[in-house]
């Protein structure tokens, strides 16, 4: 009885398994088949190499490590922004907080420039300042020394210079007197306008900044402007100026 139920259970299985079970079972009790290995003649060297990122992969980033105690490099910009102008060479740190943007703009206008001393140096055009041949200042000089004055109060501690200099003609004793009283004229106009004496020499045309003649020998008279001048030097706290020759 229970052989026969099972003989009769083993043929009604098939109604009663589902189709794709019935697959599997059939491959189950299929006999195993040998399986042949066959080798490419193609080197791997050849086969394209192609790496893709998995689609949901995190990004991934290099960075050296850094061993315990180093100190790494940083990277980011400083915010600290340059000031305009040359504010190392032009001696920025004493010039008082309220003062410096005025200052900024004094530098400009005036064409100040360091010297070898690092002195601040003012150059006025004597043209500017002076008739042909005088050592009285012209009324329109006046908007010219009133900068300069500025810039000097910026520098309270500075010792100051005024300089006298002439073209190349006429002879030396002659342009060493007018580049004398000239000089002399402007450090009166200055000390009126900041209360602070200055050293005054006369150099005459014995430190020109430009030719006075072109290179064939003729006469160069934009040369001899830019020679014709009253140069104001703004010195270094706590040292002498250096003496005219």
């Amino acid at each position: 009885m229970r052989a026969g139920w099972r003989a009769a259970g083993m043929r009604g299985l098939g109604a009663l398994v589902p189709a794709g079970m019935a697959a599997v079972l059939a491959l189950a009790a299929a006999p195993a088949r040998a399986w042949e290995v066959v080798r490419s003649q193609r080197a791997l060297a050849d086969v394209p190499t192609r790496l893709a990122p998995a689609s949901e992969a995190p990004a991934t980033v290099l960075r050296p490590q850094q061993p315990a105690g180093a100190l790494a490099a940083r990277t980011q910009e400083s915010t600290l922004q340059r000031s305009a102008g040359p504010q190392t060479v032009l001696r920025e740190a004493e010039v008082p907080r309220e003062r410096l943007a005025q200052t900024r703009a004094l530098w400009a206008e005036l064409k100040a420039h360091p010297t070898p001393e690092q002195a601040i140096s003012i150059d006025l055009p004597a043209d500017v300042l002076f008739d042909f041949d005088k050592a009285d200042l012209r009324p329109d000089a006046a908007p010219s020394l009133d900068k300069a004055a500025e810039l000097i109060k910026s520098y309270a501690a500075a010792p100051l210079t005024v300089r006298g200099h002439t073209d190349g003609k006429g002879t030396d004793a002659y342009n060493d007197s007018l580049s004398l009283r000239r000089a002399g004229t402007v450090s009166a106009a200055l000390q009126q306008r900041t209360g602070r004496p200055a050293r005054v020499e006369g150099l005459g045309k014995r430190e020109p900044v430009a030719p006075n003649t072109t290179p064939d020998g003729r006469d160069d008279p934009q040369g001899r402007q830019l020679n014709r001048r009253v140069q104001i030097l703004i010195g270094v706290p706590g040292t002498q100026p250096k003496e005219g020759r």
